[in-house]
């Protein structure tokens, strides 16, 4: 599964598998997020990048003063 080289650089939540890797056991790059802390945060990996994206849109909103 491993193409990265990392080799236990934290924790990963995989798209594809929907479920938290880490080790020598990550899917390819283009398959997961993180790097995480700790196999709780990567668990969440889904709602902090909901929760990001909600933040930067409203960033742009006050930014250009206009909604997308």
């Amino acid at each position: 599964m491993n193409d990265s080289g990392l080799g236990g650089a934290g924790y990963f939540w995989c798209l594809r598998h929907h479920r938290v890797e880490s080790g020598d056991d990550v899917c390819p790059a283009q398959y997961r997020l993180g790097p995480f802390a700790t196999a709780d945060e990567a668990t969440r990996a889904l709602e902090t990048v909901e929760k990001r994206n909600a933040d930067w849109e409203a960033e742009d909103v006050r930014w250009t003063g206009e909604s997308s």
